[in-house]
């Protein structure tokens, strides 16, 4: 199973995201609920990094398991809006896989208190 964290600061900015285990739906290296899982992450983590004002802090380096962290340079509405819809954007990709693959997947989302 594919376990998913999901951090998410108070005002609904993505915070972190860490992704680990093979979901077990196919074999390793065909699995297709791991291909899409990977396509979410490395796809948020390439487009975040390309941000102004966003530095982005990831460890790819084991096999099945990816670990990402957010963190603002620059503060400001366009920069809040930015990770705000990259949380949600993940968070939705995510569930759907949960709905579709809950043997498979499953989400934890927290926020900070």
């Amino acid at each position: 199973m594919t376990v998913i964290h999901l951090f998410f600061y108070r005002n609904g900015n993505l915070k972190s995201c860490r992704v680990e285990g093979h979901s077990g739906y196919g074999k390793k290296g065909t699995d297709i609920v791991c291909s899409a899982i990977s396509i979410l992450v490395r796809t948020a983590i390439q487009t975040l990094e390309e941000l102004e004002g966003v530095c982005v802090k990831s460890d790819l380096s084991t096999r099945g398991i990816v670990d990402f962290r957010v963190e603002q340079t620059e503060f400001g509405e366009k920069t809040d809006a930015e990770l705000e819809f990259a949380g949600k954007f993940l968070e939705k990709g995510f569930s759907s896989l949960v709905s579709e693959y809950p043997e498979n997947v499953i989400l934890y989302k927290q926020t900070e208190a």
